[in-house]
C-alpha cells in the first residue's frame, strides 16, 4: 500500500457547518403542503441523500476535494451550454437517440450535486439552482410527462430517467413547489405503472426489476404515498429466490439477464447495488425488507460475485455487450468502461450491502475488499474516476477497517447455468466462456458489440501475476475478432450482429459443462459455429499449473480455413516482449508458455489499430494501436475430424515450459466419442465422454464428465451429466477398491471390489456427484 489516505478523515469545522447549512436547506419546505414536522418520509428522504451523496468524509481532503471540484466544473459547463428547444435541453443531445432524455437528467443531477454538496465552487449558488429548475421544468413540459407515449428504448423511460429524476427531486425537495413534486411523481406513475411491479415477467425481472423498484420507492417517499413504497418493497421478493431458468441468480452462482446472457458483471452489479441501496434505505422503517430470502442475496456476494473478481476486475465473459463500451460519447467524465470499471462497481456495491450483513459476513467482505484494493494497480480503486464521493467514502471506510486483506482464493468453480468456468491457482486465474442452447454465443444491441460472435466459442482468458491489464488496455477495439484466445473458428466472414440481437443467437447443442472437485476440473463444449457448418468437441482439463486443451471432431464445409487460436496476447503499445520457440513449446516473456506436442504452431506479431466506435455506435472515435502476439493451429480448408492438443501454462518461465514439453503428455482419448487425459504426478484421470464409451480405466454408459483424484490410499470419483437429460448413467473405474467411504445420495454403488461401478442419478443442472473410496 502507498501512503495515500485510505480512510475517512475528521471533517473540518468549516465543512461541518457548511454541510449542516446545506442539509437544512435541502430539508426545508416550499409550501404548506410539505411543511409538516420531520416524519417517516423526511427521515427516508434524508437517509437516501446520505446514501447517494455520502457522509463522514472531509470535502477538503483528497480524493474528495478533486472529485467535488470536478463536479462543479462539469456543472458550470452544463449550465453555460444549456439551451432548451422543443426537442432537446442541450445542443447536440436531442431526446430521440437512445438515452437522450436520461443524459439530460444526468446533467441536471450533476448540476444538483454541485449545488447541494460542499467544495464544488458552486455550492448553494442561487443562479445554478434556477437553471436546474428551468431544466426540470423544460423536460417536464416537453417530453417527460403523462401526455407522452414512450418510444425508442424502454429502459430510458422506465429506469434511466425516473431514477435520476427522483434523485434530483429528493436533493432539491425544499426548493420545489408542490406542483413540481407532483409533476415528477405523475411522470413516474405514467411511465412505471403499478402493473410493472405486480407481474414478474418481460423486462421487469432480475436487475431491471430492482431498478424499477428503486424509482417507485423514491416516488412513494417523495409523494408521501405509503402504498407505493410497500409495492416497491414487495416487488423485490421475486428477485431473491434462486431460479432454474431465465433471468436471475442460480444456485451455482450464475447470474443471467435477457434470458440467455451471462451477466454477473453488469446487470448483476446493478442488482447488487440497487438492493444494497434499498435495504439500507428502508432498514428500521415500517417498509423494511424482511423477506427471509434476502439472505440469498447476501450469500451471493461470496458464492456468485467474488469468484468472478480478480485483482479488482470482473471477467469480461460476464459483461455481455458492455465489453464494447470503452469511452462513451455521452460520458462527461470520460471514464474507461473496462473490466476493472465493472469489477470496481461490484466491489462498491458489496461495500454498500455490507451495512445490512451480519458482523461475520461484513468482516469477511471487508477483508476481500481490502485485498482487491491492495492488488488493483491498473486503476486504483480508492481514486477510481467512476466513483462519486459517496462510494469513495464507503470504500475508504472499509480500507480503514482493522481486518486483514484477504488474498485471492484458489480452486475451481463451474458456473454451469451460464456456461462459464473459473480456474484459480496460486499464480494464475483462467476463465472459459462457452455457449449452448441455454446461453447465447454473445449479445449485441443498441449499436453495441456487433462483432462479439465468437466470445462464447471457448474463449479462454487468463491472468498471471502482473497482467491484470491484459483485457483493459484497448483490448476489444484492436483484437482480431476471428482470433479470440482458445476458440476454434471458421474464418468465414460474418456480418455485424450475425445471428440477431439481445442474445438471440445460440447453438443447438446440449453437451456443455463439466465436473469439478473444487480444485481441478474437466470442462467440455460441443461447439457449433455461428453462421457456419463448423462442428467440434473441445475440452479443458484444469490442473495445478496448466490448462490442458484438447479438440476433436473438427469438421467444416464452409470452404475456408478453420483455426484453433492457441492464444492472442495484447502486448500493449509497441510491446517488445521476447517470444521464444523450442521443440514443441513456445514462451512469451512476462506472460507464460504453451506446450504444443503435435501440429504446426503458427505465430504472428502485428500492430492493430482500432477505435471503440468501431464496435459501439455510442463510443468515441479516438484510434489507438496495440501490438499483438498470436499463436494458432491451422486445420486447413474444410477439415474432417481434425484434432489438437496443447497446454497453456500461465506465468511459467521459459525453462519450466521447456521441461514440461520434454515430459510425455498422457492423452487417453481425443475423438468424437471421448477426450481424456491422465496426469500421474497429480493422481488425476479426467474424461469428457461425448457418448457412451471407454477411455483408459474409465467407462461411461452415456454422455458424462468424469474427474478421478487419487490421494495416497483413497480416491474420489466426481461425475456430472452435461447433456442434462436427467437420465441415470453408470460409471466403471477399472481399479480394485477396498470399500466405499462416502457417496452422495445421488450415487448408488453397484459394485466395489476388483473394480468400482456406480449409478448416478444426475438431475438437470450439471451438478457434480461424488463417491469416495479406500483403495486396496
Amino acid at each position: 500500500m502507498t501512503s495515500q489516505r485510505t480512510g475517512p478523515t475528521r471533517p473540518s469545522r468549516r465543512a461541518v457547518l457548511l454541510a449542516a447549512t446545506l442539509l437544512a436547506t435541502t430539508a426545508g419546505t416550499a409550501t404548506a403542503a410539505h411543511s409538516a414536522p420531520a416524519d417517516a418520509y423526511d427521515t427516508l428522504r434524508r437517509r437516501w441523500l446520505d446514501i447517494a451523496l455520502g457522509t463522514g468524509y472531509d470535502p477538503t481532503a483528497q480524493p474528495y476535494a478533486a472529485r467535488l471540484a470536478e463536479t462543479g466544473t462539469l456543472a458550470r459547463g452544463f449550465r453555460a451550454t444549456m439551451a432548451p428547444t422543443p426537442t432537446s435541453l442541450w445542443p447536440g443531445h436531442p431526446y430521440d437517440p437512445p438515452a437522450g432524455i436520461t443524459q439530460s437528467y444526468g446533467r441536471l443531477w450533476t448540476m444538483t450535486q454541485a449545488y447541494v454538496q460542499p467544495g464544488t465552487g458552486s455550492t448553494a449558488d442561487p443562479s445554478l439552482l434556477a437553471d436546474v429548475l428551468r431544466g426540470l421544468d423544460h423536460l417536464s413540459a416537453t417530453v417527460y410527462n403523462p401526455a407522452t407515449t414512450r418510444y425508442g428504448n424502454w429502459w430510458e423511460w422506465q429506469i434511466g430517467s425516473p431514477r435520476l429524476l427522483m434523485d434530483i427531486t429528493a436533493a432539491l425537495y425544499g426548493h420545489l413547489t408542490a406542483a413540481r413534486i407532483d409533476a415528477a411523481c405523475a411522470a413516474v406513475d405514467h411511465f412505471v405503472p403499478d402493473a410493472m411491479l405486480t407481474d414478474y415477467s418481460g423486462t421487469s425481472t432480475g436487475a431491471n426489476r430492482v431498478d424499477l423498484c428503486r424509482g417507485v420507492a423514491l416516488r412513494g417517499i417523495l409523494g408521501r404515498t405509503p402504498a407505493k413504497i410497500a409495492l416497491a418493497r414487495d416487488a423485490l421478493s421475486p428477485v431473491f429466490p434462486y431460479v432454474t431458468k431465465g433471468d436471475g441468480l442460480y444456485a451455482d452462482g450464475s447470474f443471467v439477464q435477457h434470458t440467455r446472457v451471462a451477466y454477473s458483471g453488469t446487470y448483476g452489479q446493478v442488482l447488487l447495488d440497487g438492493l444494497g441501496r434499498l435495504f439500507a434505505l428502508l432498514a428500521g422503517s415500517e417498509w423494511e425488507v424482511t423477506d427471509p430470502d434476502r439472505q440469498i442475496v447476501l450469500d451471493s456476494v461470496e458464492r456468485a460475485y467474488a469468484l468472478l473478481i480478480h485483482d479488482g476486475l470482473v471477467m469480461d465473459s460476464v459483461n455481455g455487450r458492455a465489453i464494447s463500451r470503452g469511452h462513451l460519447k455521452s460520458d462527461d467524465r470520460h471514464v474507461l468502461r473496462s473490466d476493472h470499471y465493472h469489477g470496481q462497481g461490484i466491489i462498491a456495491a458489496i461495500a454498500l450491502l455490507a451495512g445490512g450483513a451480519s458482523r461475520t459476513e461484513r468482516e469477511r467482505w471487508h477483508g476481500r475488499i481490502k485485498g482487491w484494493i491492495e492488488r488493483d494497480t491498473v486503476t486504483p480503486i480508492l481514486t477510481a474516476r467512476q466513483f462519486d464521493v459517496a462510494d469513495l467514502a464507503r470504500l475508504h471506510a472499509v480500507a480503514a477497517q482493522p481486518v486483514a486483506a484477504a488474498p485471492e482464493p484458489t480452486g475451481h468453480h463451474l458456473f454451469a447455468a451460464m456456461d462459464r468456468a473459473v480456474h484459480r491457482r496460486p499464480r494464475f486465474v483462467a476463465n472459459i466462456a462457452m455457449a449452448s442452447d441455454r446461453i447465447a454465443y454473445y449479445e449485441c444491441g443498441n449499436g453495441e458489440n456487433p462483432r462479439g460472435w465468437h466470445t462464447g466459442a471457448g474463449m479462454l482468458s487468463w491472468w498471471a501475476d502482473g497482467l491484470a491489464g491484459q483485457y483493459t488496455d484497448w483490448y476489444w477495439p484492436t483484437v482480431d475478432w476471428y482470433r479470440l484466445p482458445g476458440t476454434t473458428v471458421s474464418t468465414l466472414r460474418l456480418p455485424d450482429k450475425a445471428g440477431g440481437e439481445w442474445g438471440e443467437p445460440k447453438p443447438d447443442v446440449r453437451w456443455v459443462g463439466g465436473a469439478t472437485d473444487g480444485e481441478y476440473a474437466a470442462i467440455g463444449q460441443h461447439l457449433k459455429g455461428l453462421g457456419s457448418t463448423l462442428e467440434a468437441r473441445k475440452s479443458w482439463f484444469c490442473v495445478e499449473d496448466a490448462v490442458i486443451c484438447l479438440g476433436a471432431g473438427i469438421t467444416c464445409t464452409d470452404g475456408v480455413p478453420v483455426e484453433t487460436v492457441v492464444d492472442n496476447r495484447n502486448l500493449g503499445e509497441g510491446g517488445t516482449q521476447a517470444f521464444v520457440r523450442g521443440p514443441g513449446w513456445a514462451h512469451l516473456e512476462g506472460h507464460g508458455g504453451w506446450v504444443v506436442p503435435y501440429g504446426d504452431l503458427r505465430t504472428l506479431r502485428e500492430d492493430r489499430t482500432g477505435a471503440w466506435a468501431d464496435i459501439n455506435t455510442t463510443s468515441t472515435t479516438e484510434r489507438r494501436t496495440r501490438r499483438w502476439q498470436t499463436l494458432w493451429l491451422d486445420h486447413g480448408t474444410d477439415p474432417v475430424d481434425a484434432t489438437y492438443v496443447y497446454l497453456l501454462m500461465p506465468g511459467a518461465g521459459r525453462h519450466e515450459v521447456a521441461a514440461r514439453a520434454a515430459r510425455r503428455l498422457s492423452v487417453l482419448a481425443n475423438d468424437r466419442a471421448c477426450q481424456a487425459v491422465d496426469v500421474p504426478s497429480l493422481g488425476l484421470t479426467a474424461a469428457n465422454f461425448w457418448r457412451a464409451g471407454t477411455a483408459g480405466p474409465l467407462t461411461a454408459s452415456a454422455g458424462a464428465s468424469v474427474l478421478l483424484r487419487r490421494r495416497a490410499r483413497t480416491a474420489t470419483l466426481c461425475v456430472s451429466e452435461p447433456p442434462r437429460t436427467g437420465e441415470p448413467l453408470e460409471i466403471i473405474w477399472d481399479r480394485p477398491v477396498e470399500r466405499v467411504l462416502h457417496a452422495d445420495d445421488s450415487v448408488e454403488v453397484l459394485f466395489a471390489g476388483r473394480r468400482l461401478r456406480v449409478r448416478v442419478t444426475p438431475g438437470m443442472v450439471c451438478t457434480t456427484h461424488r463417491c469416495e473410496v479406500a483403495l486396496r
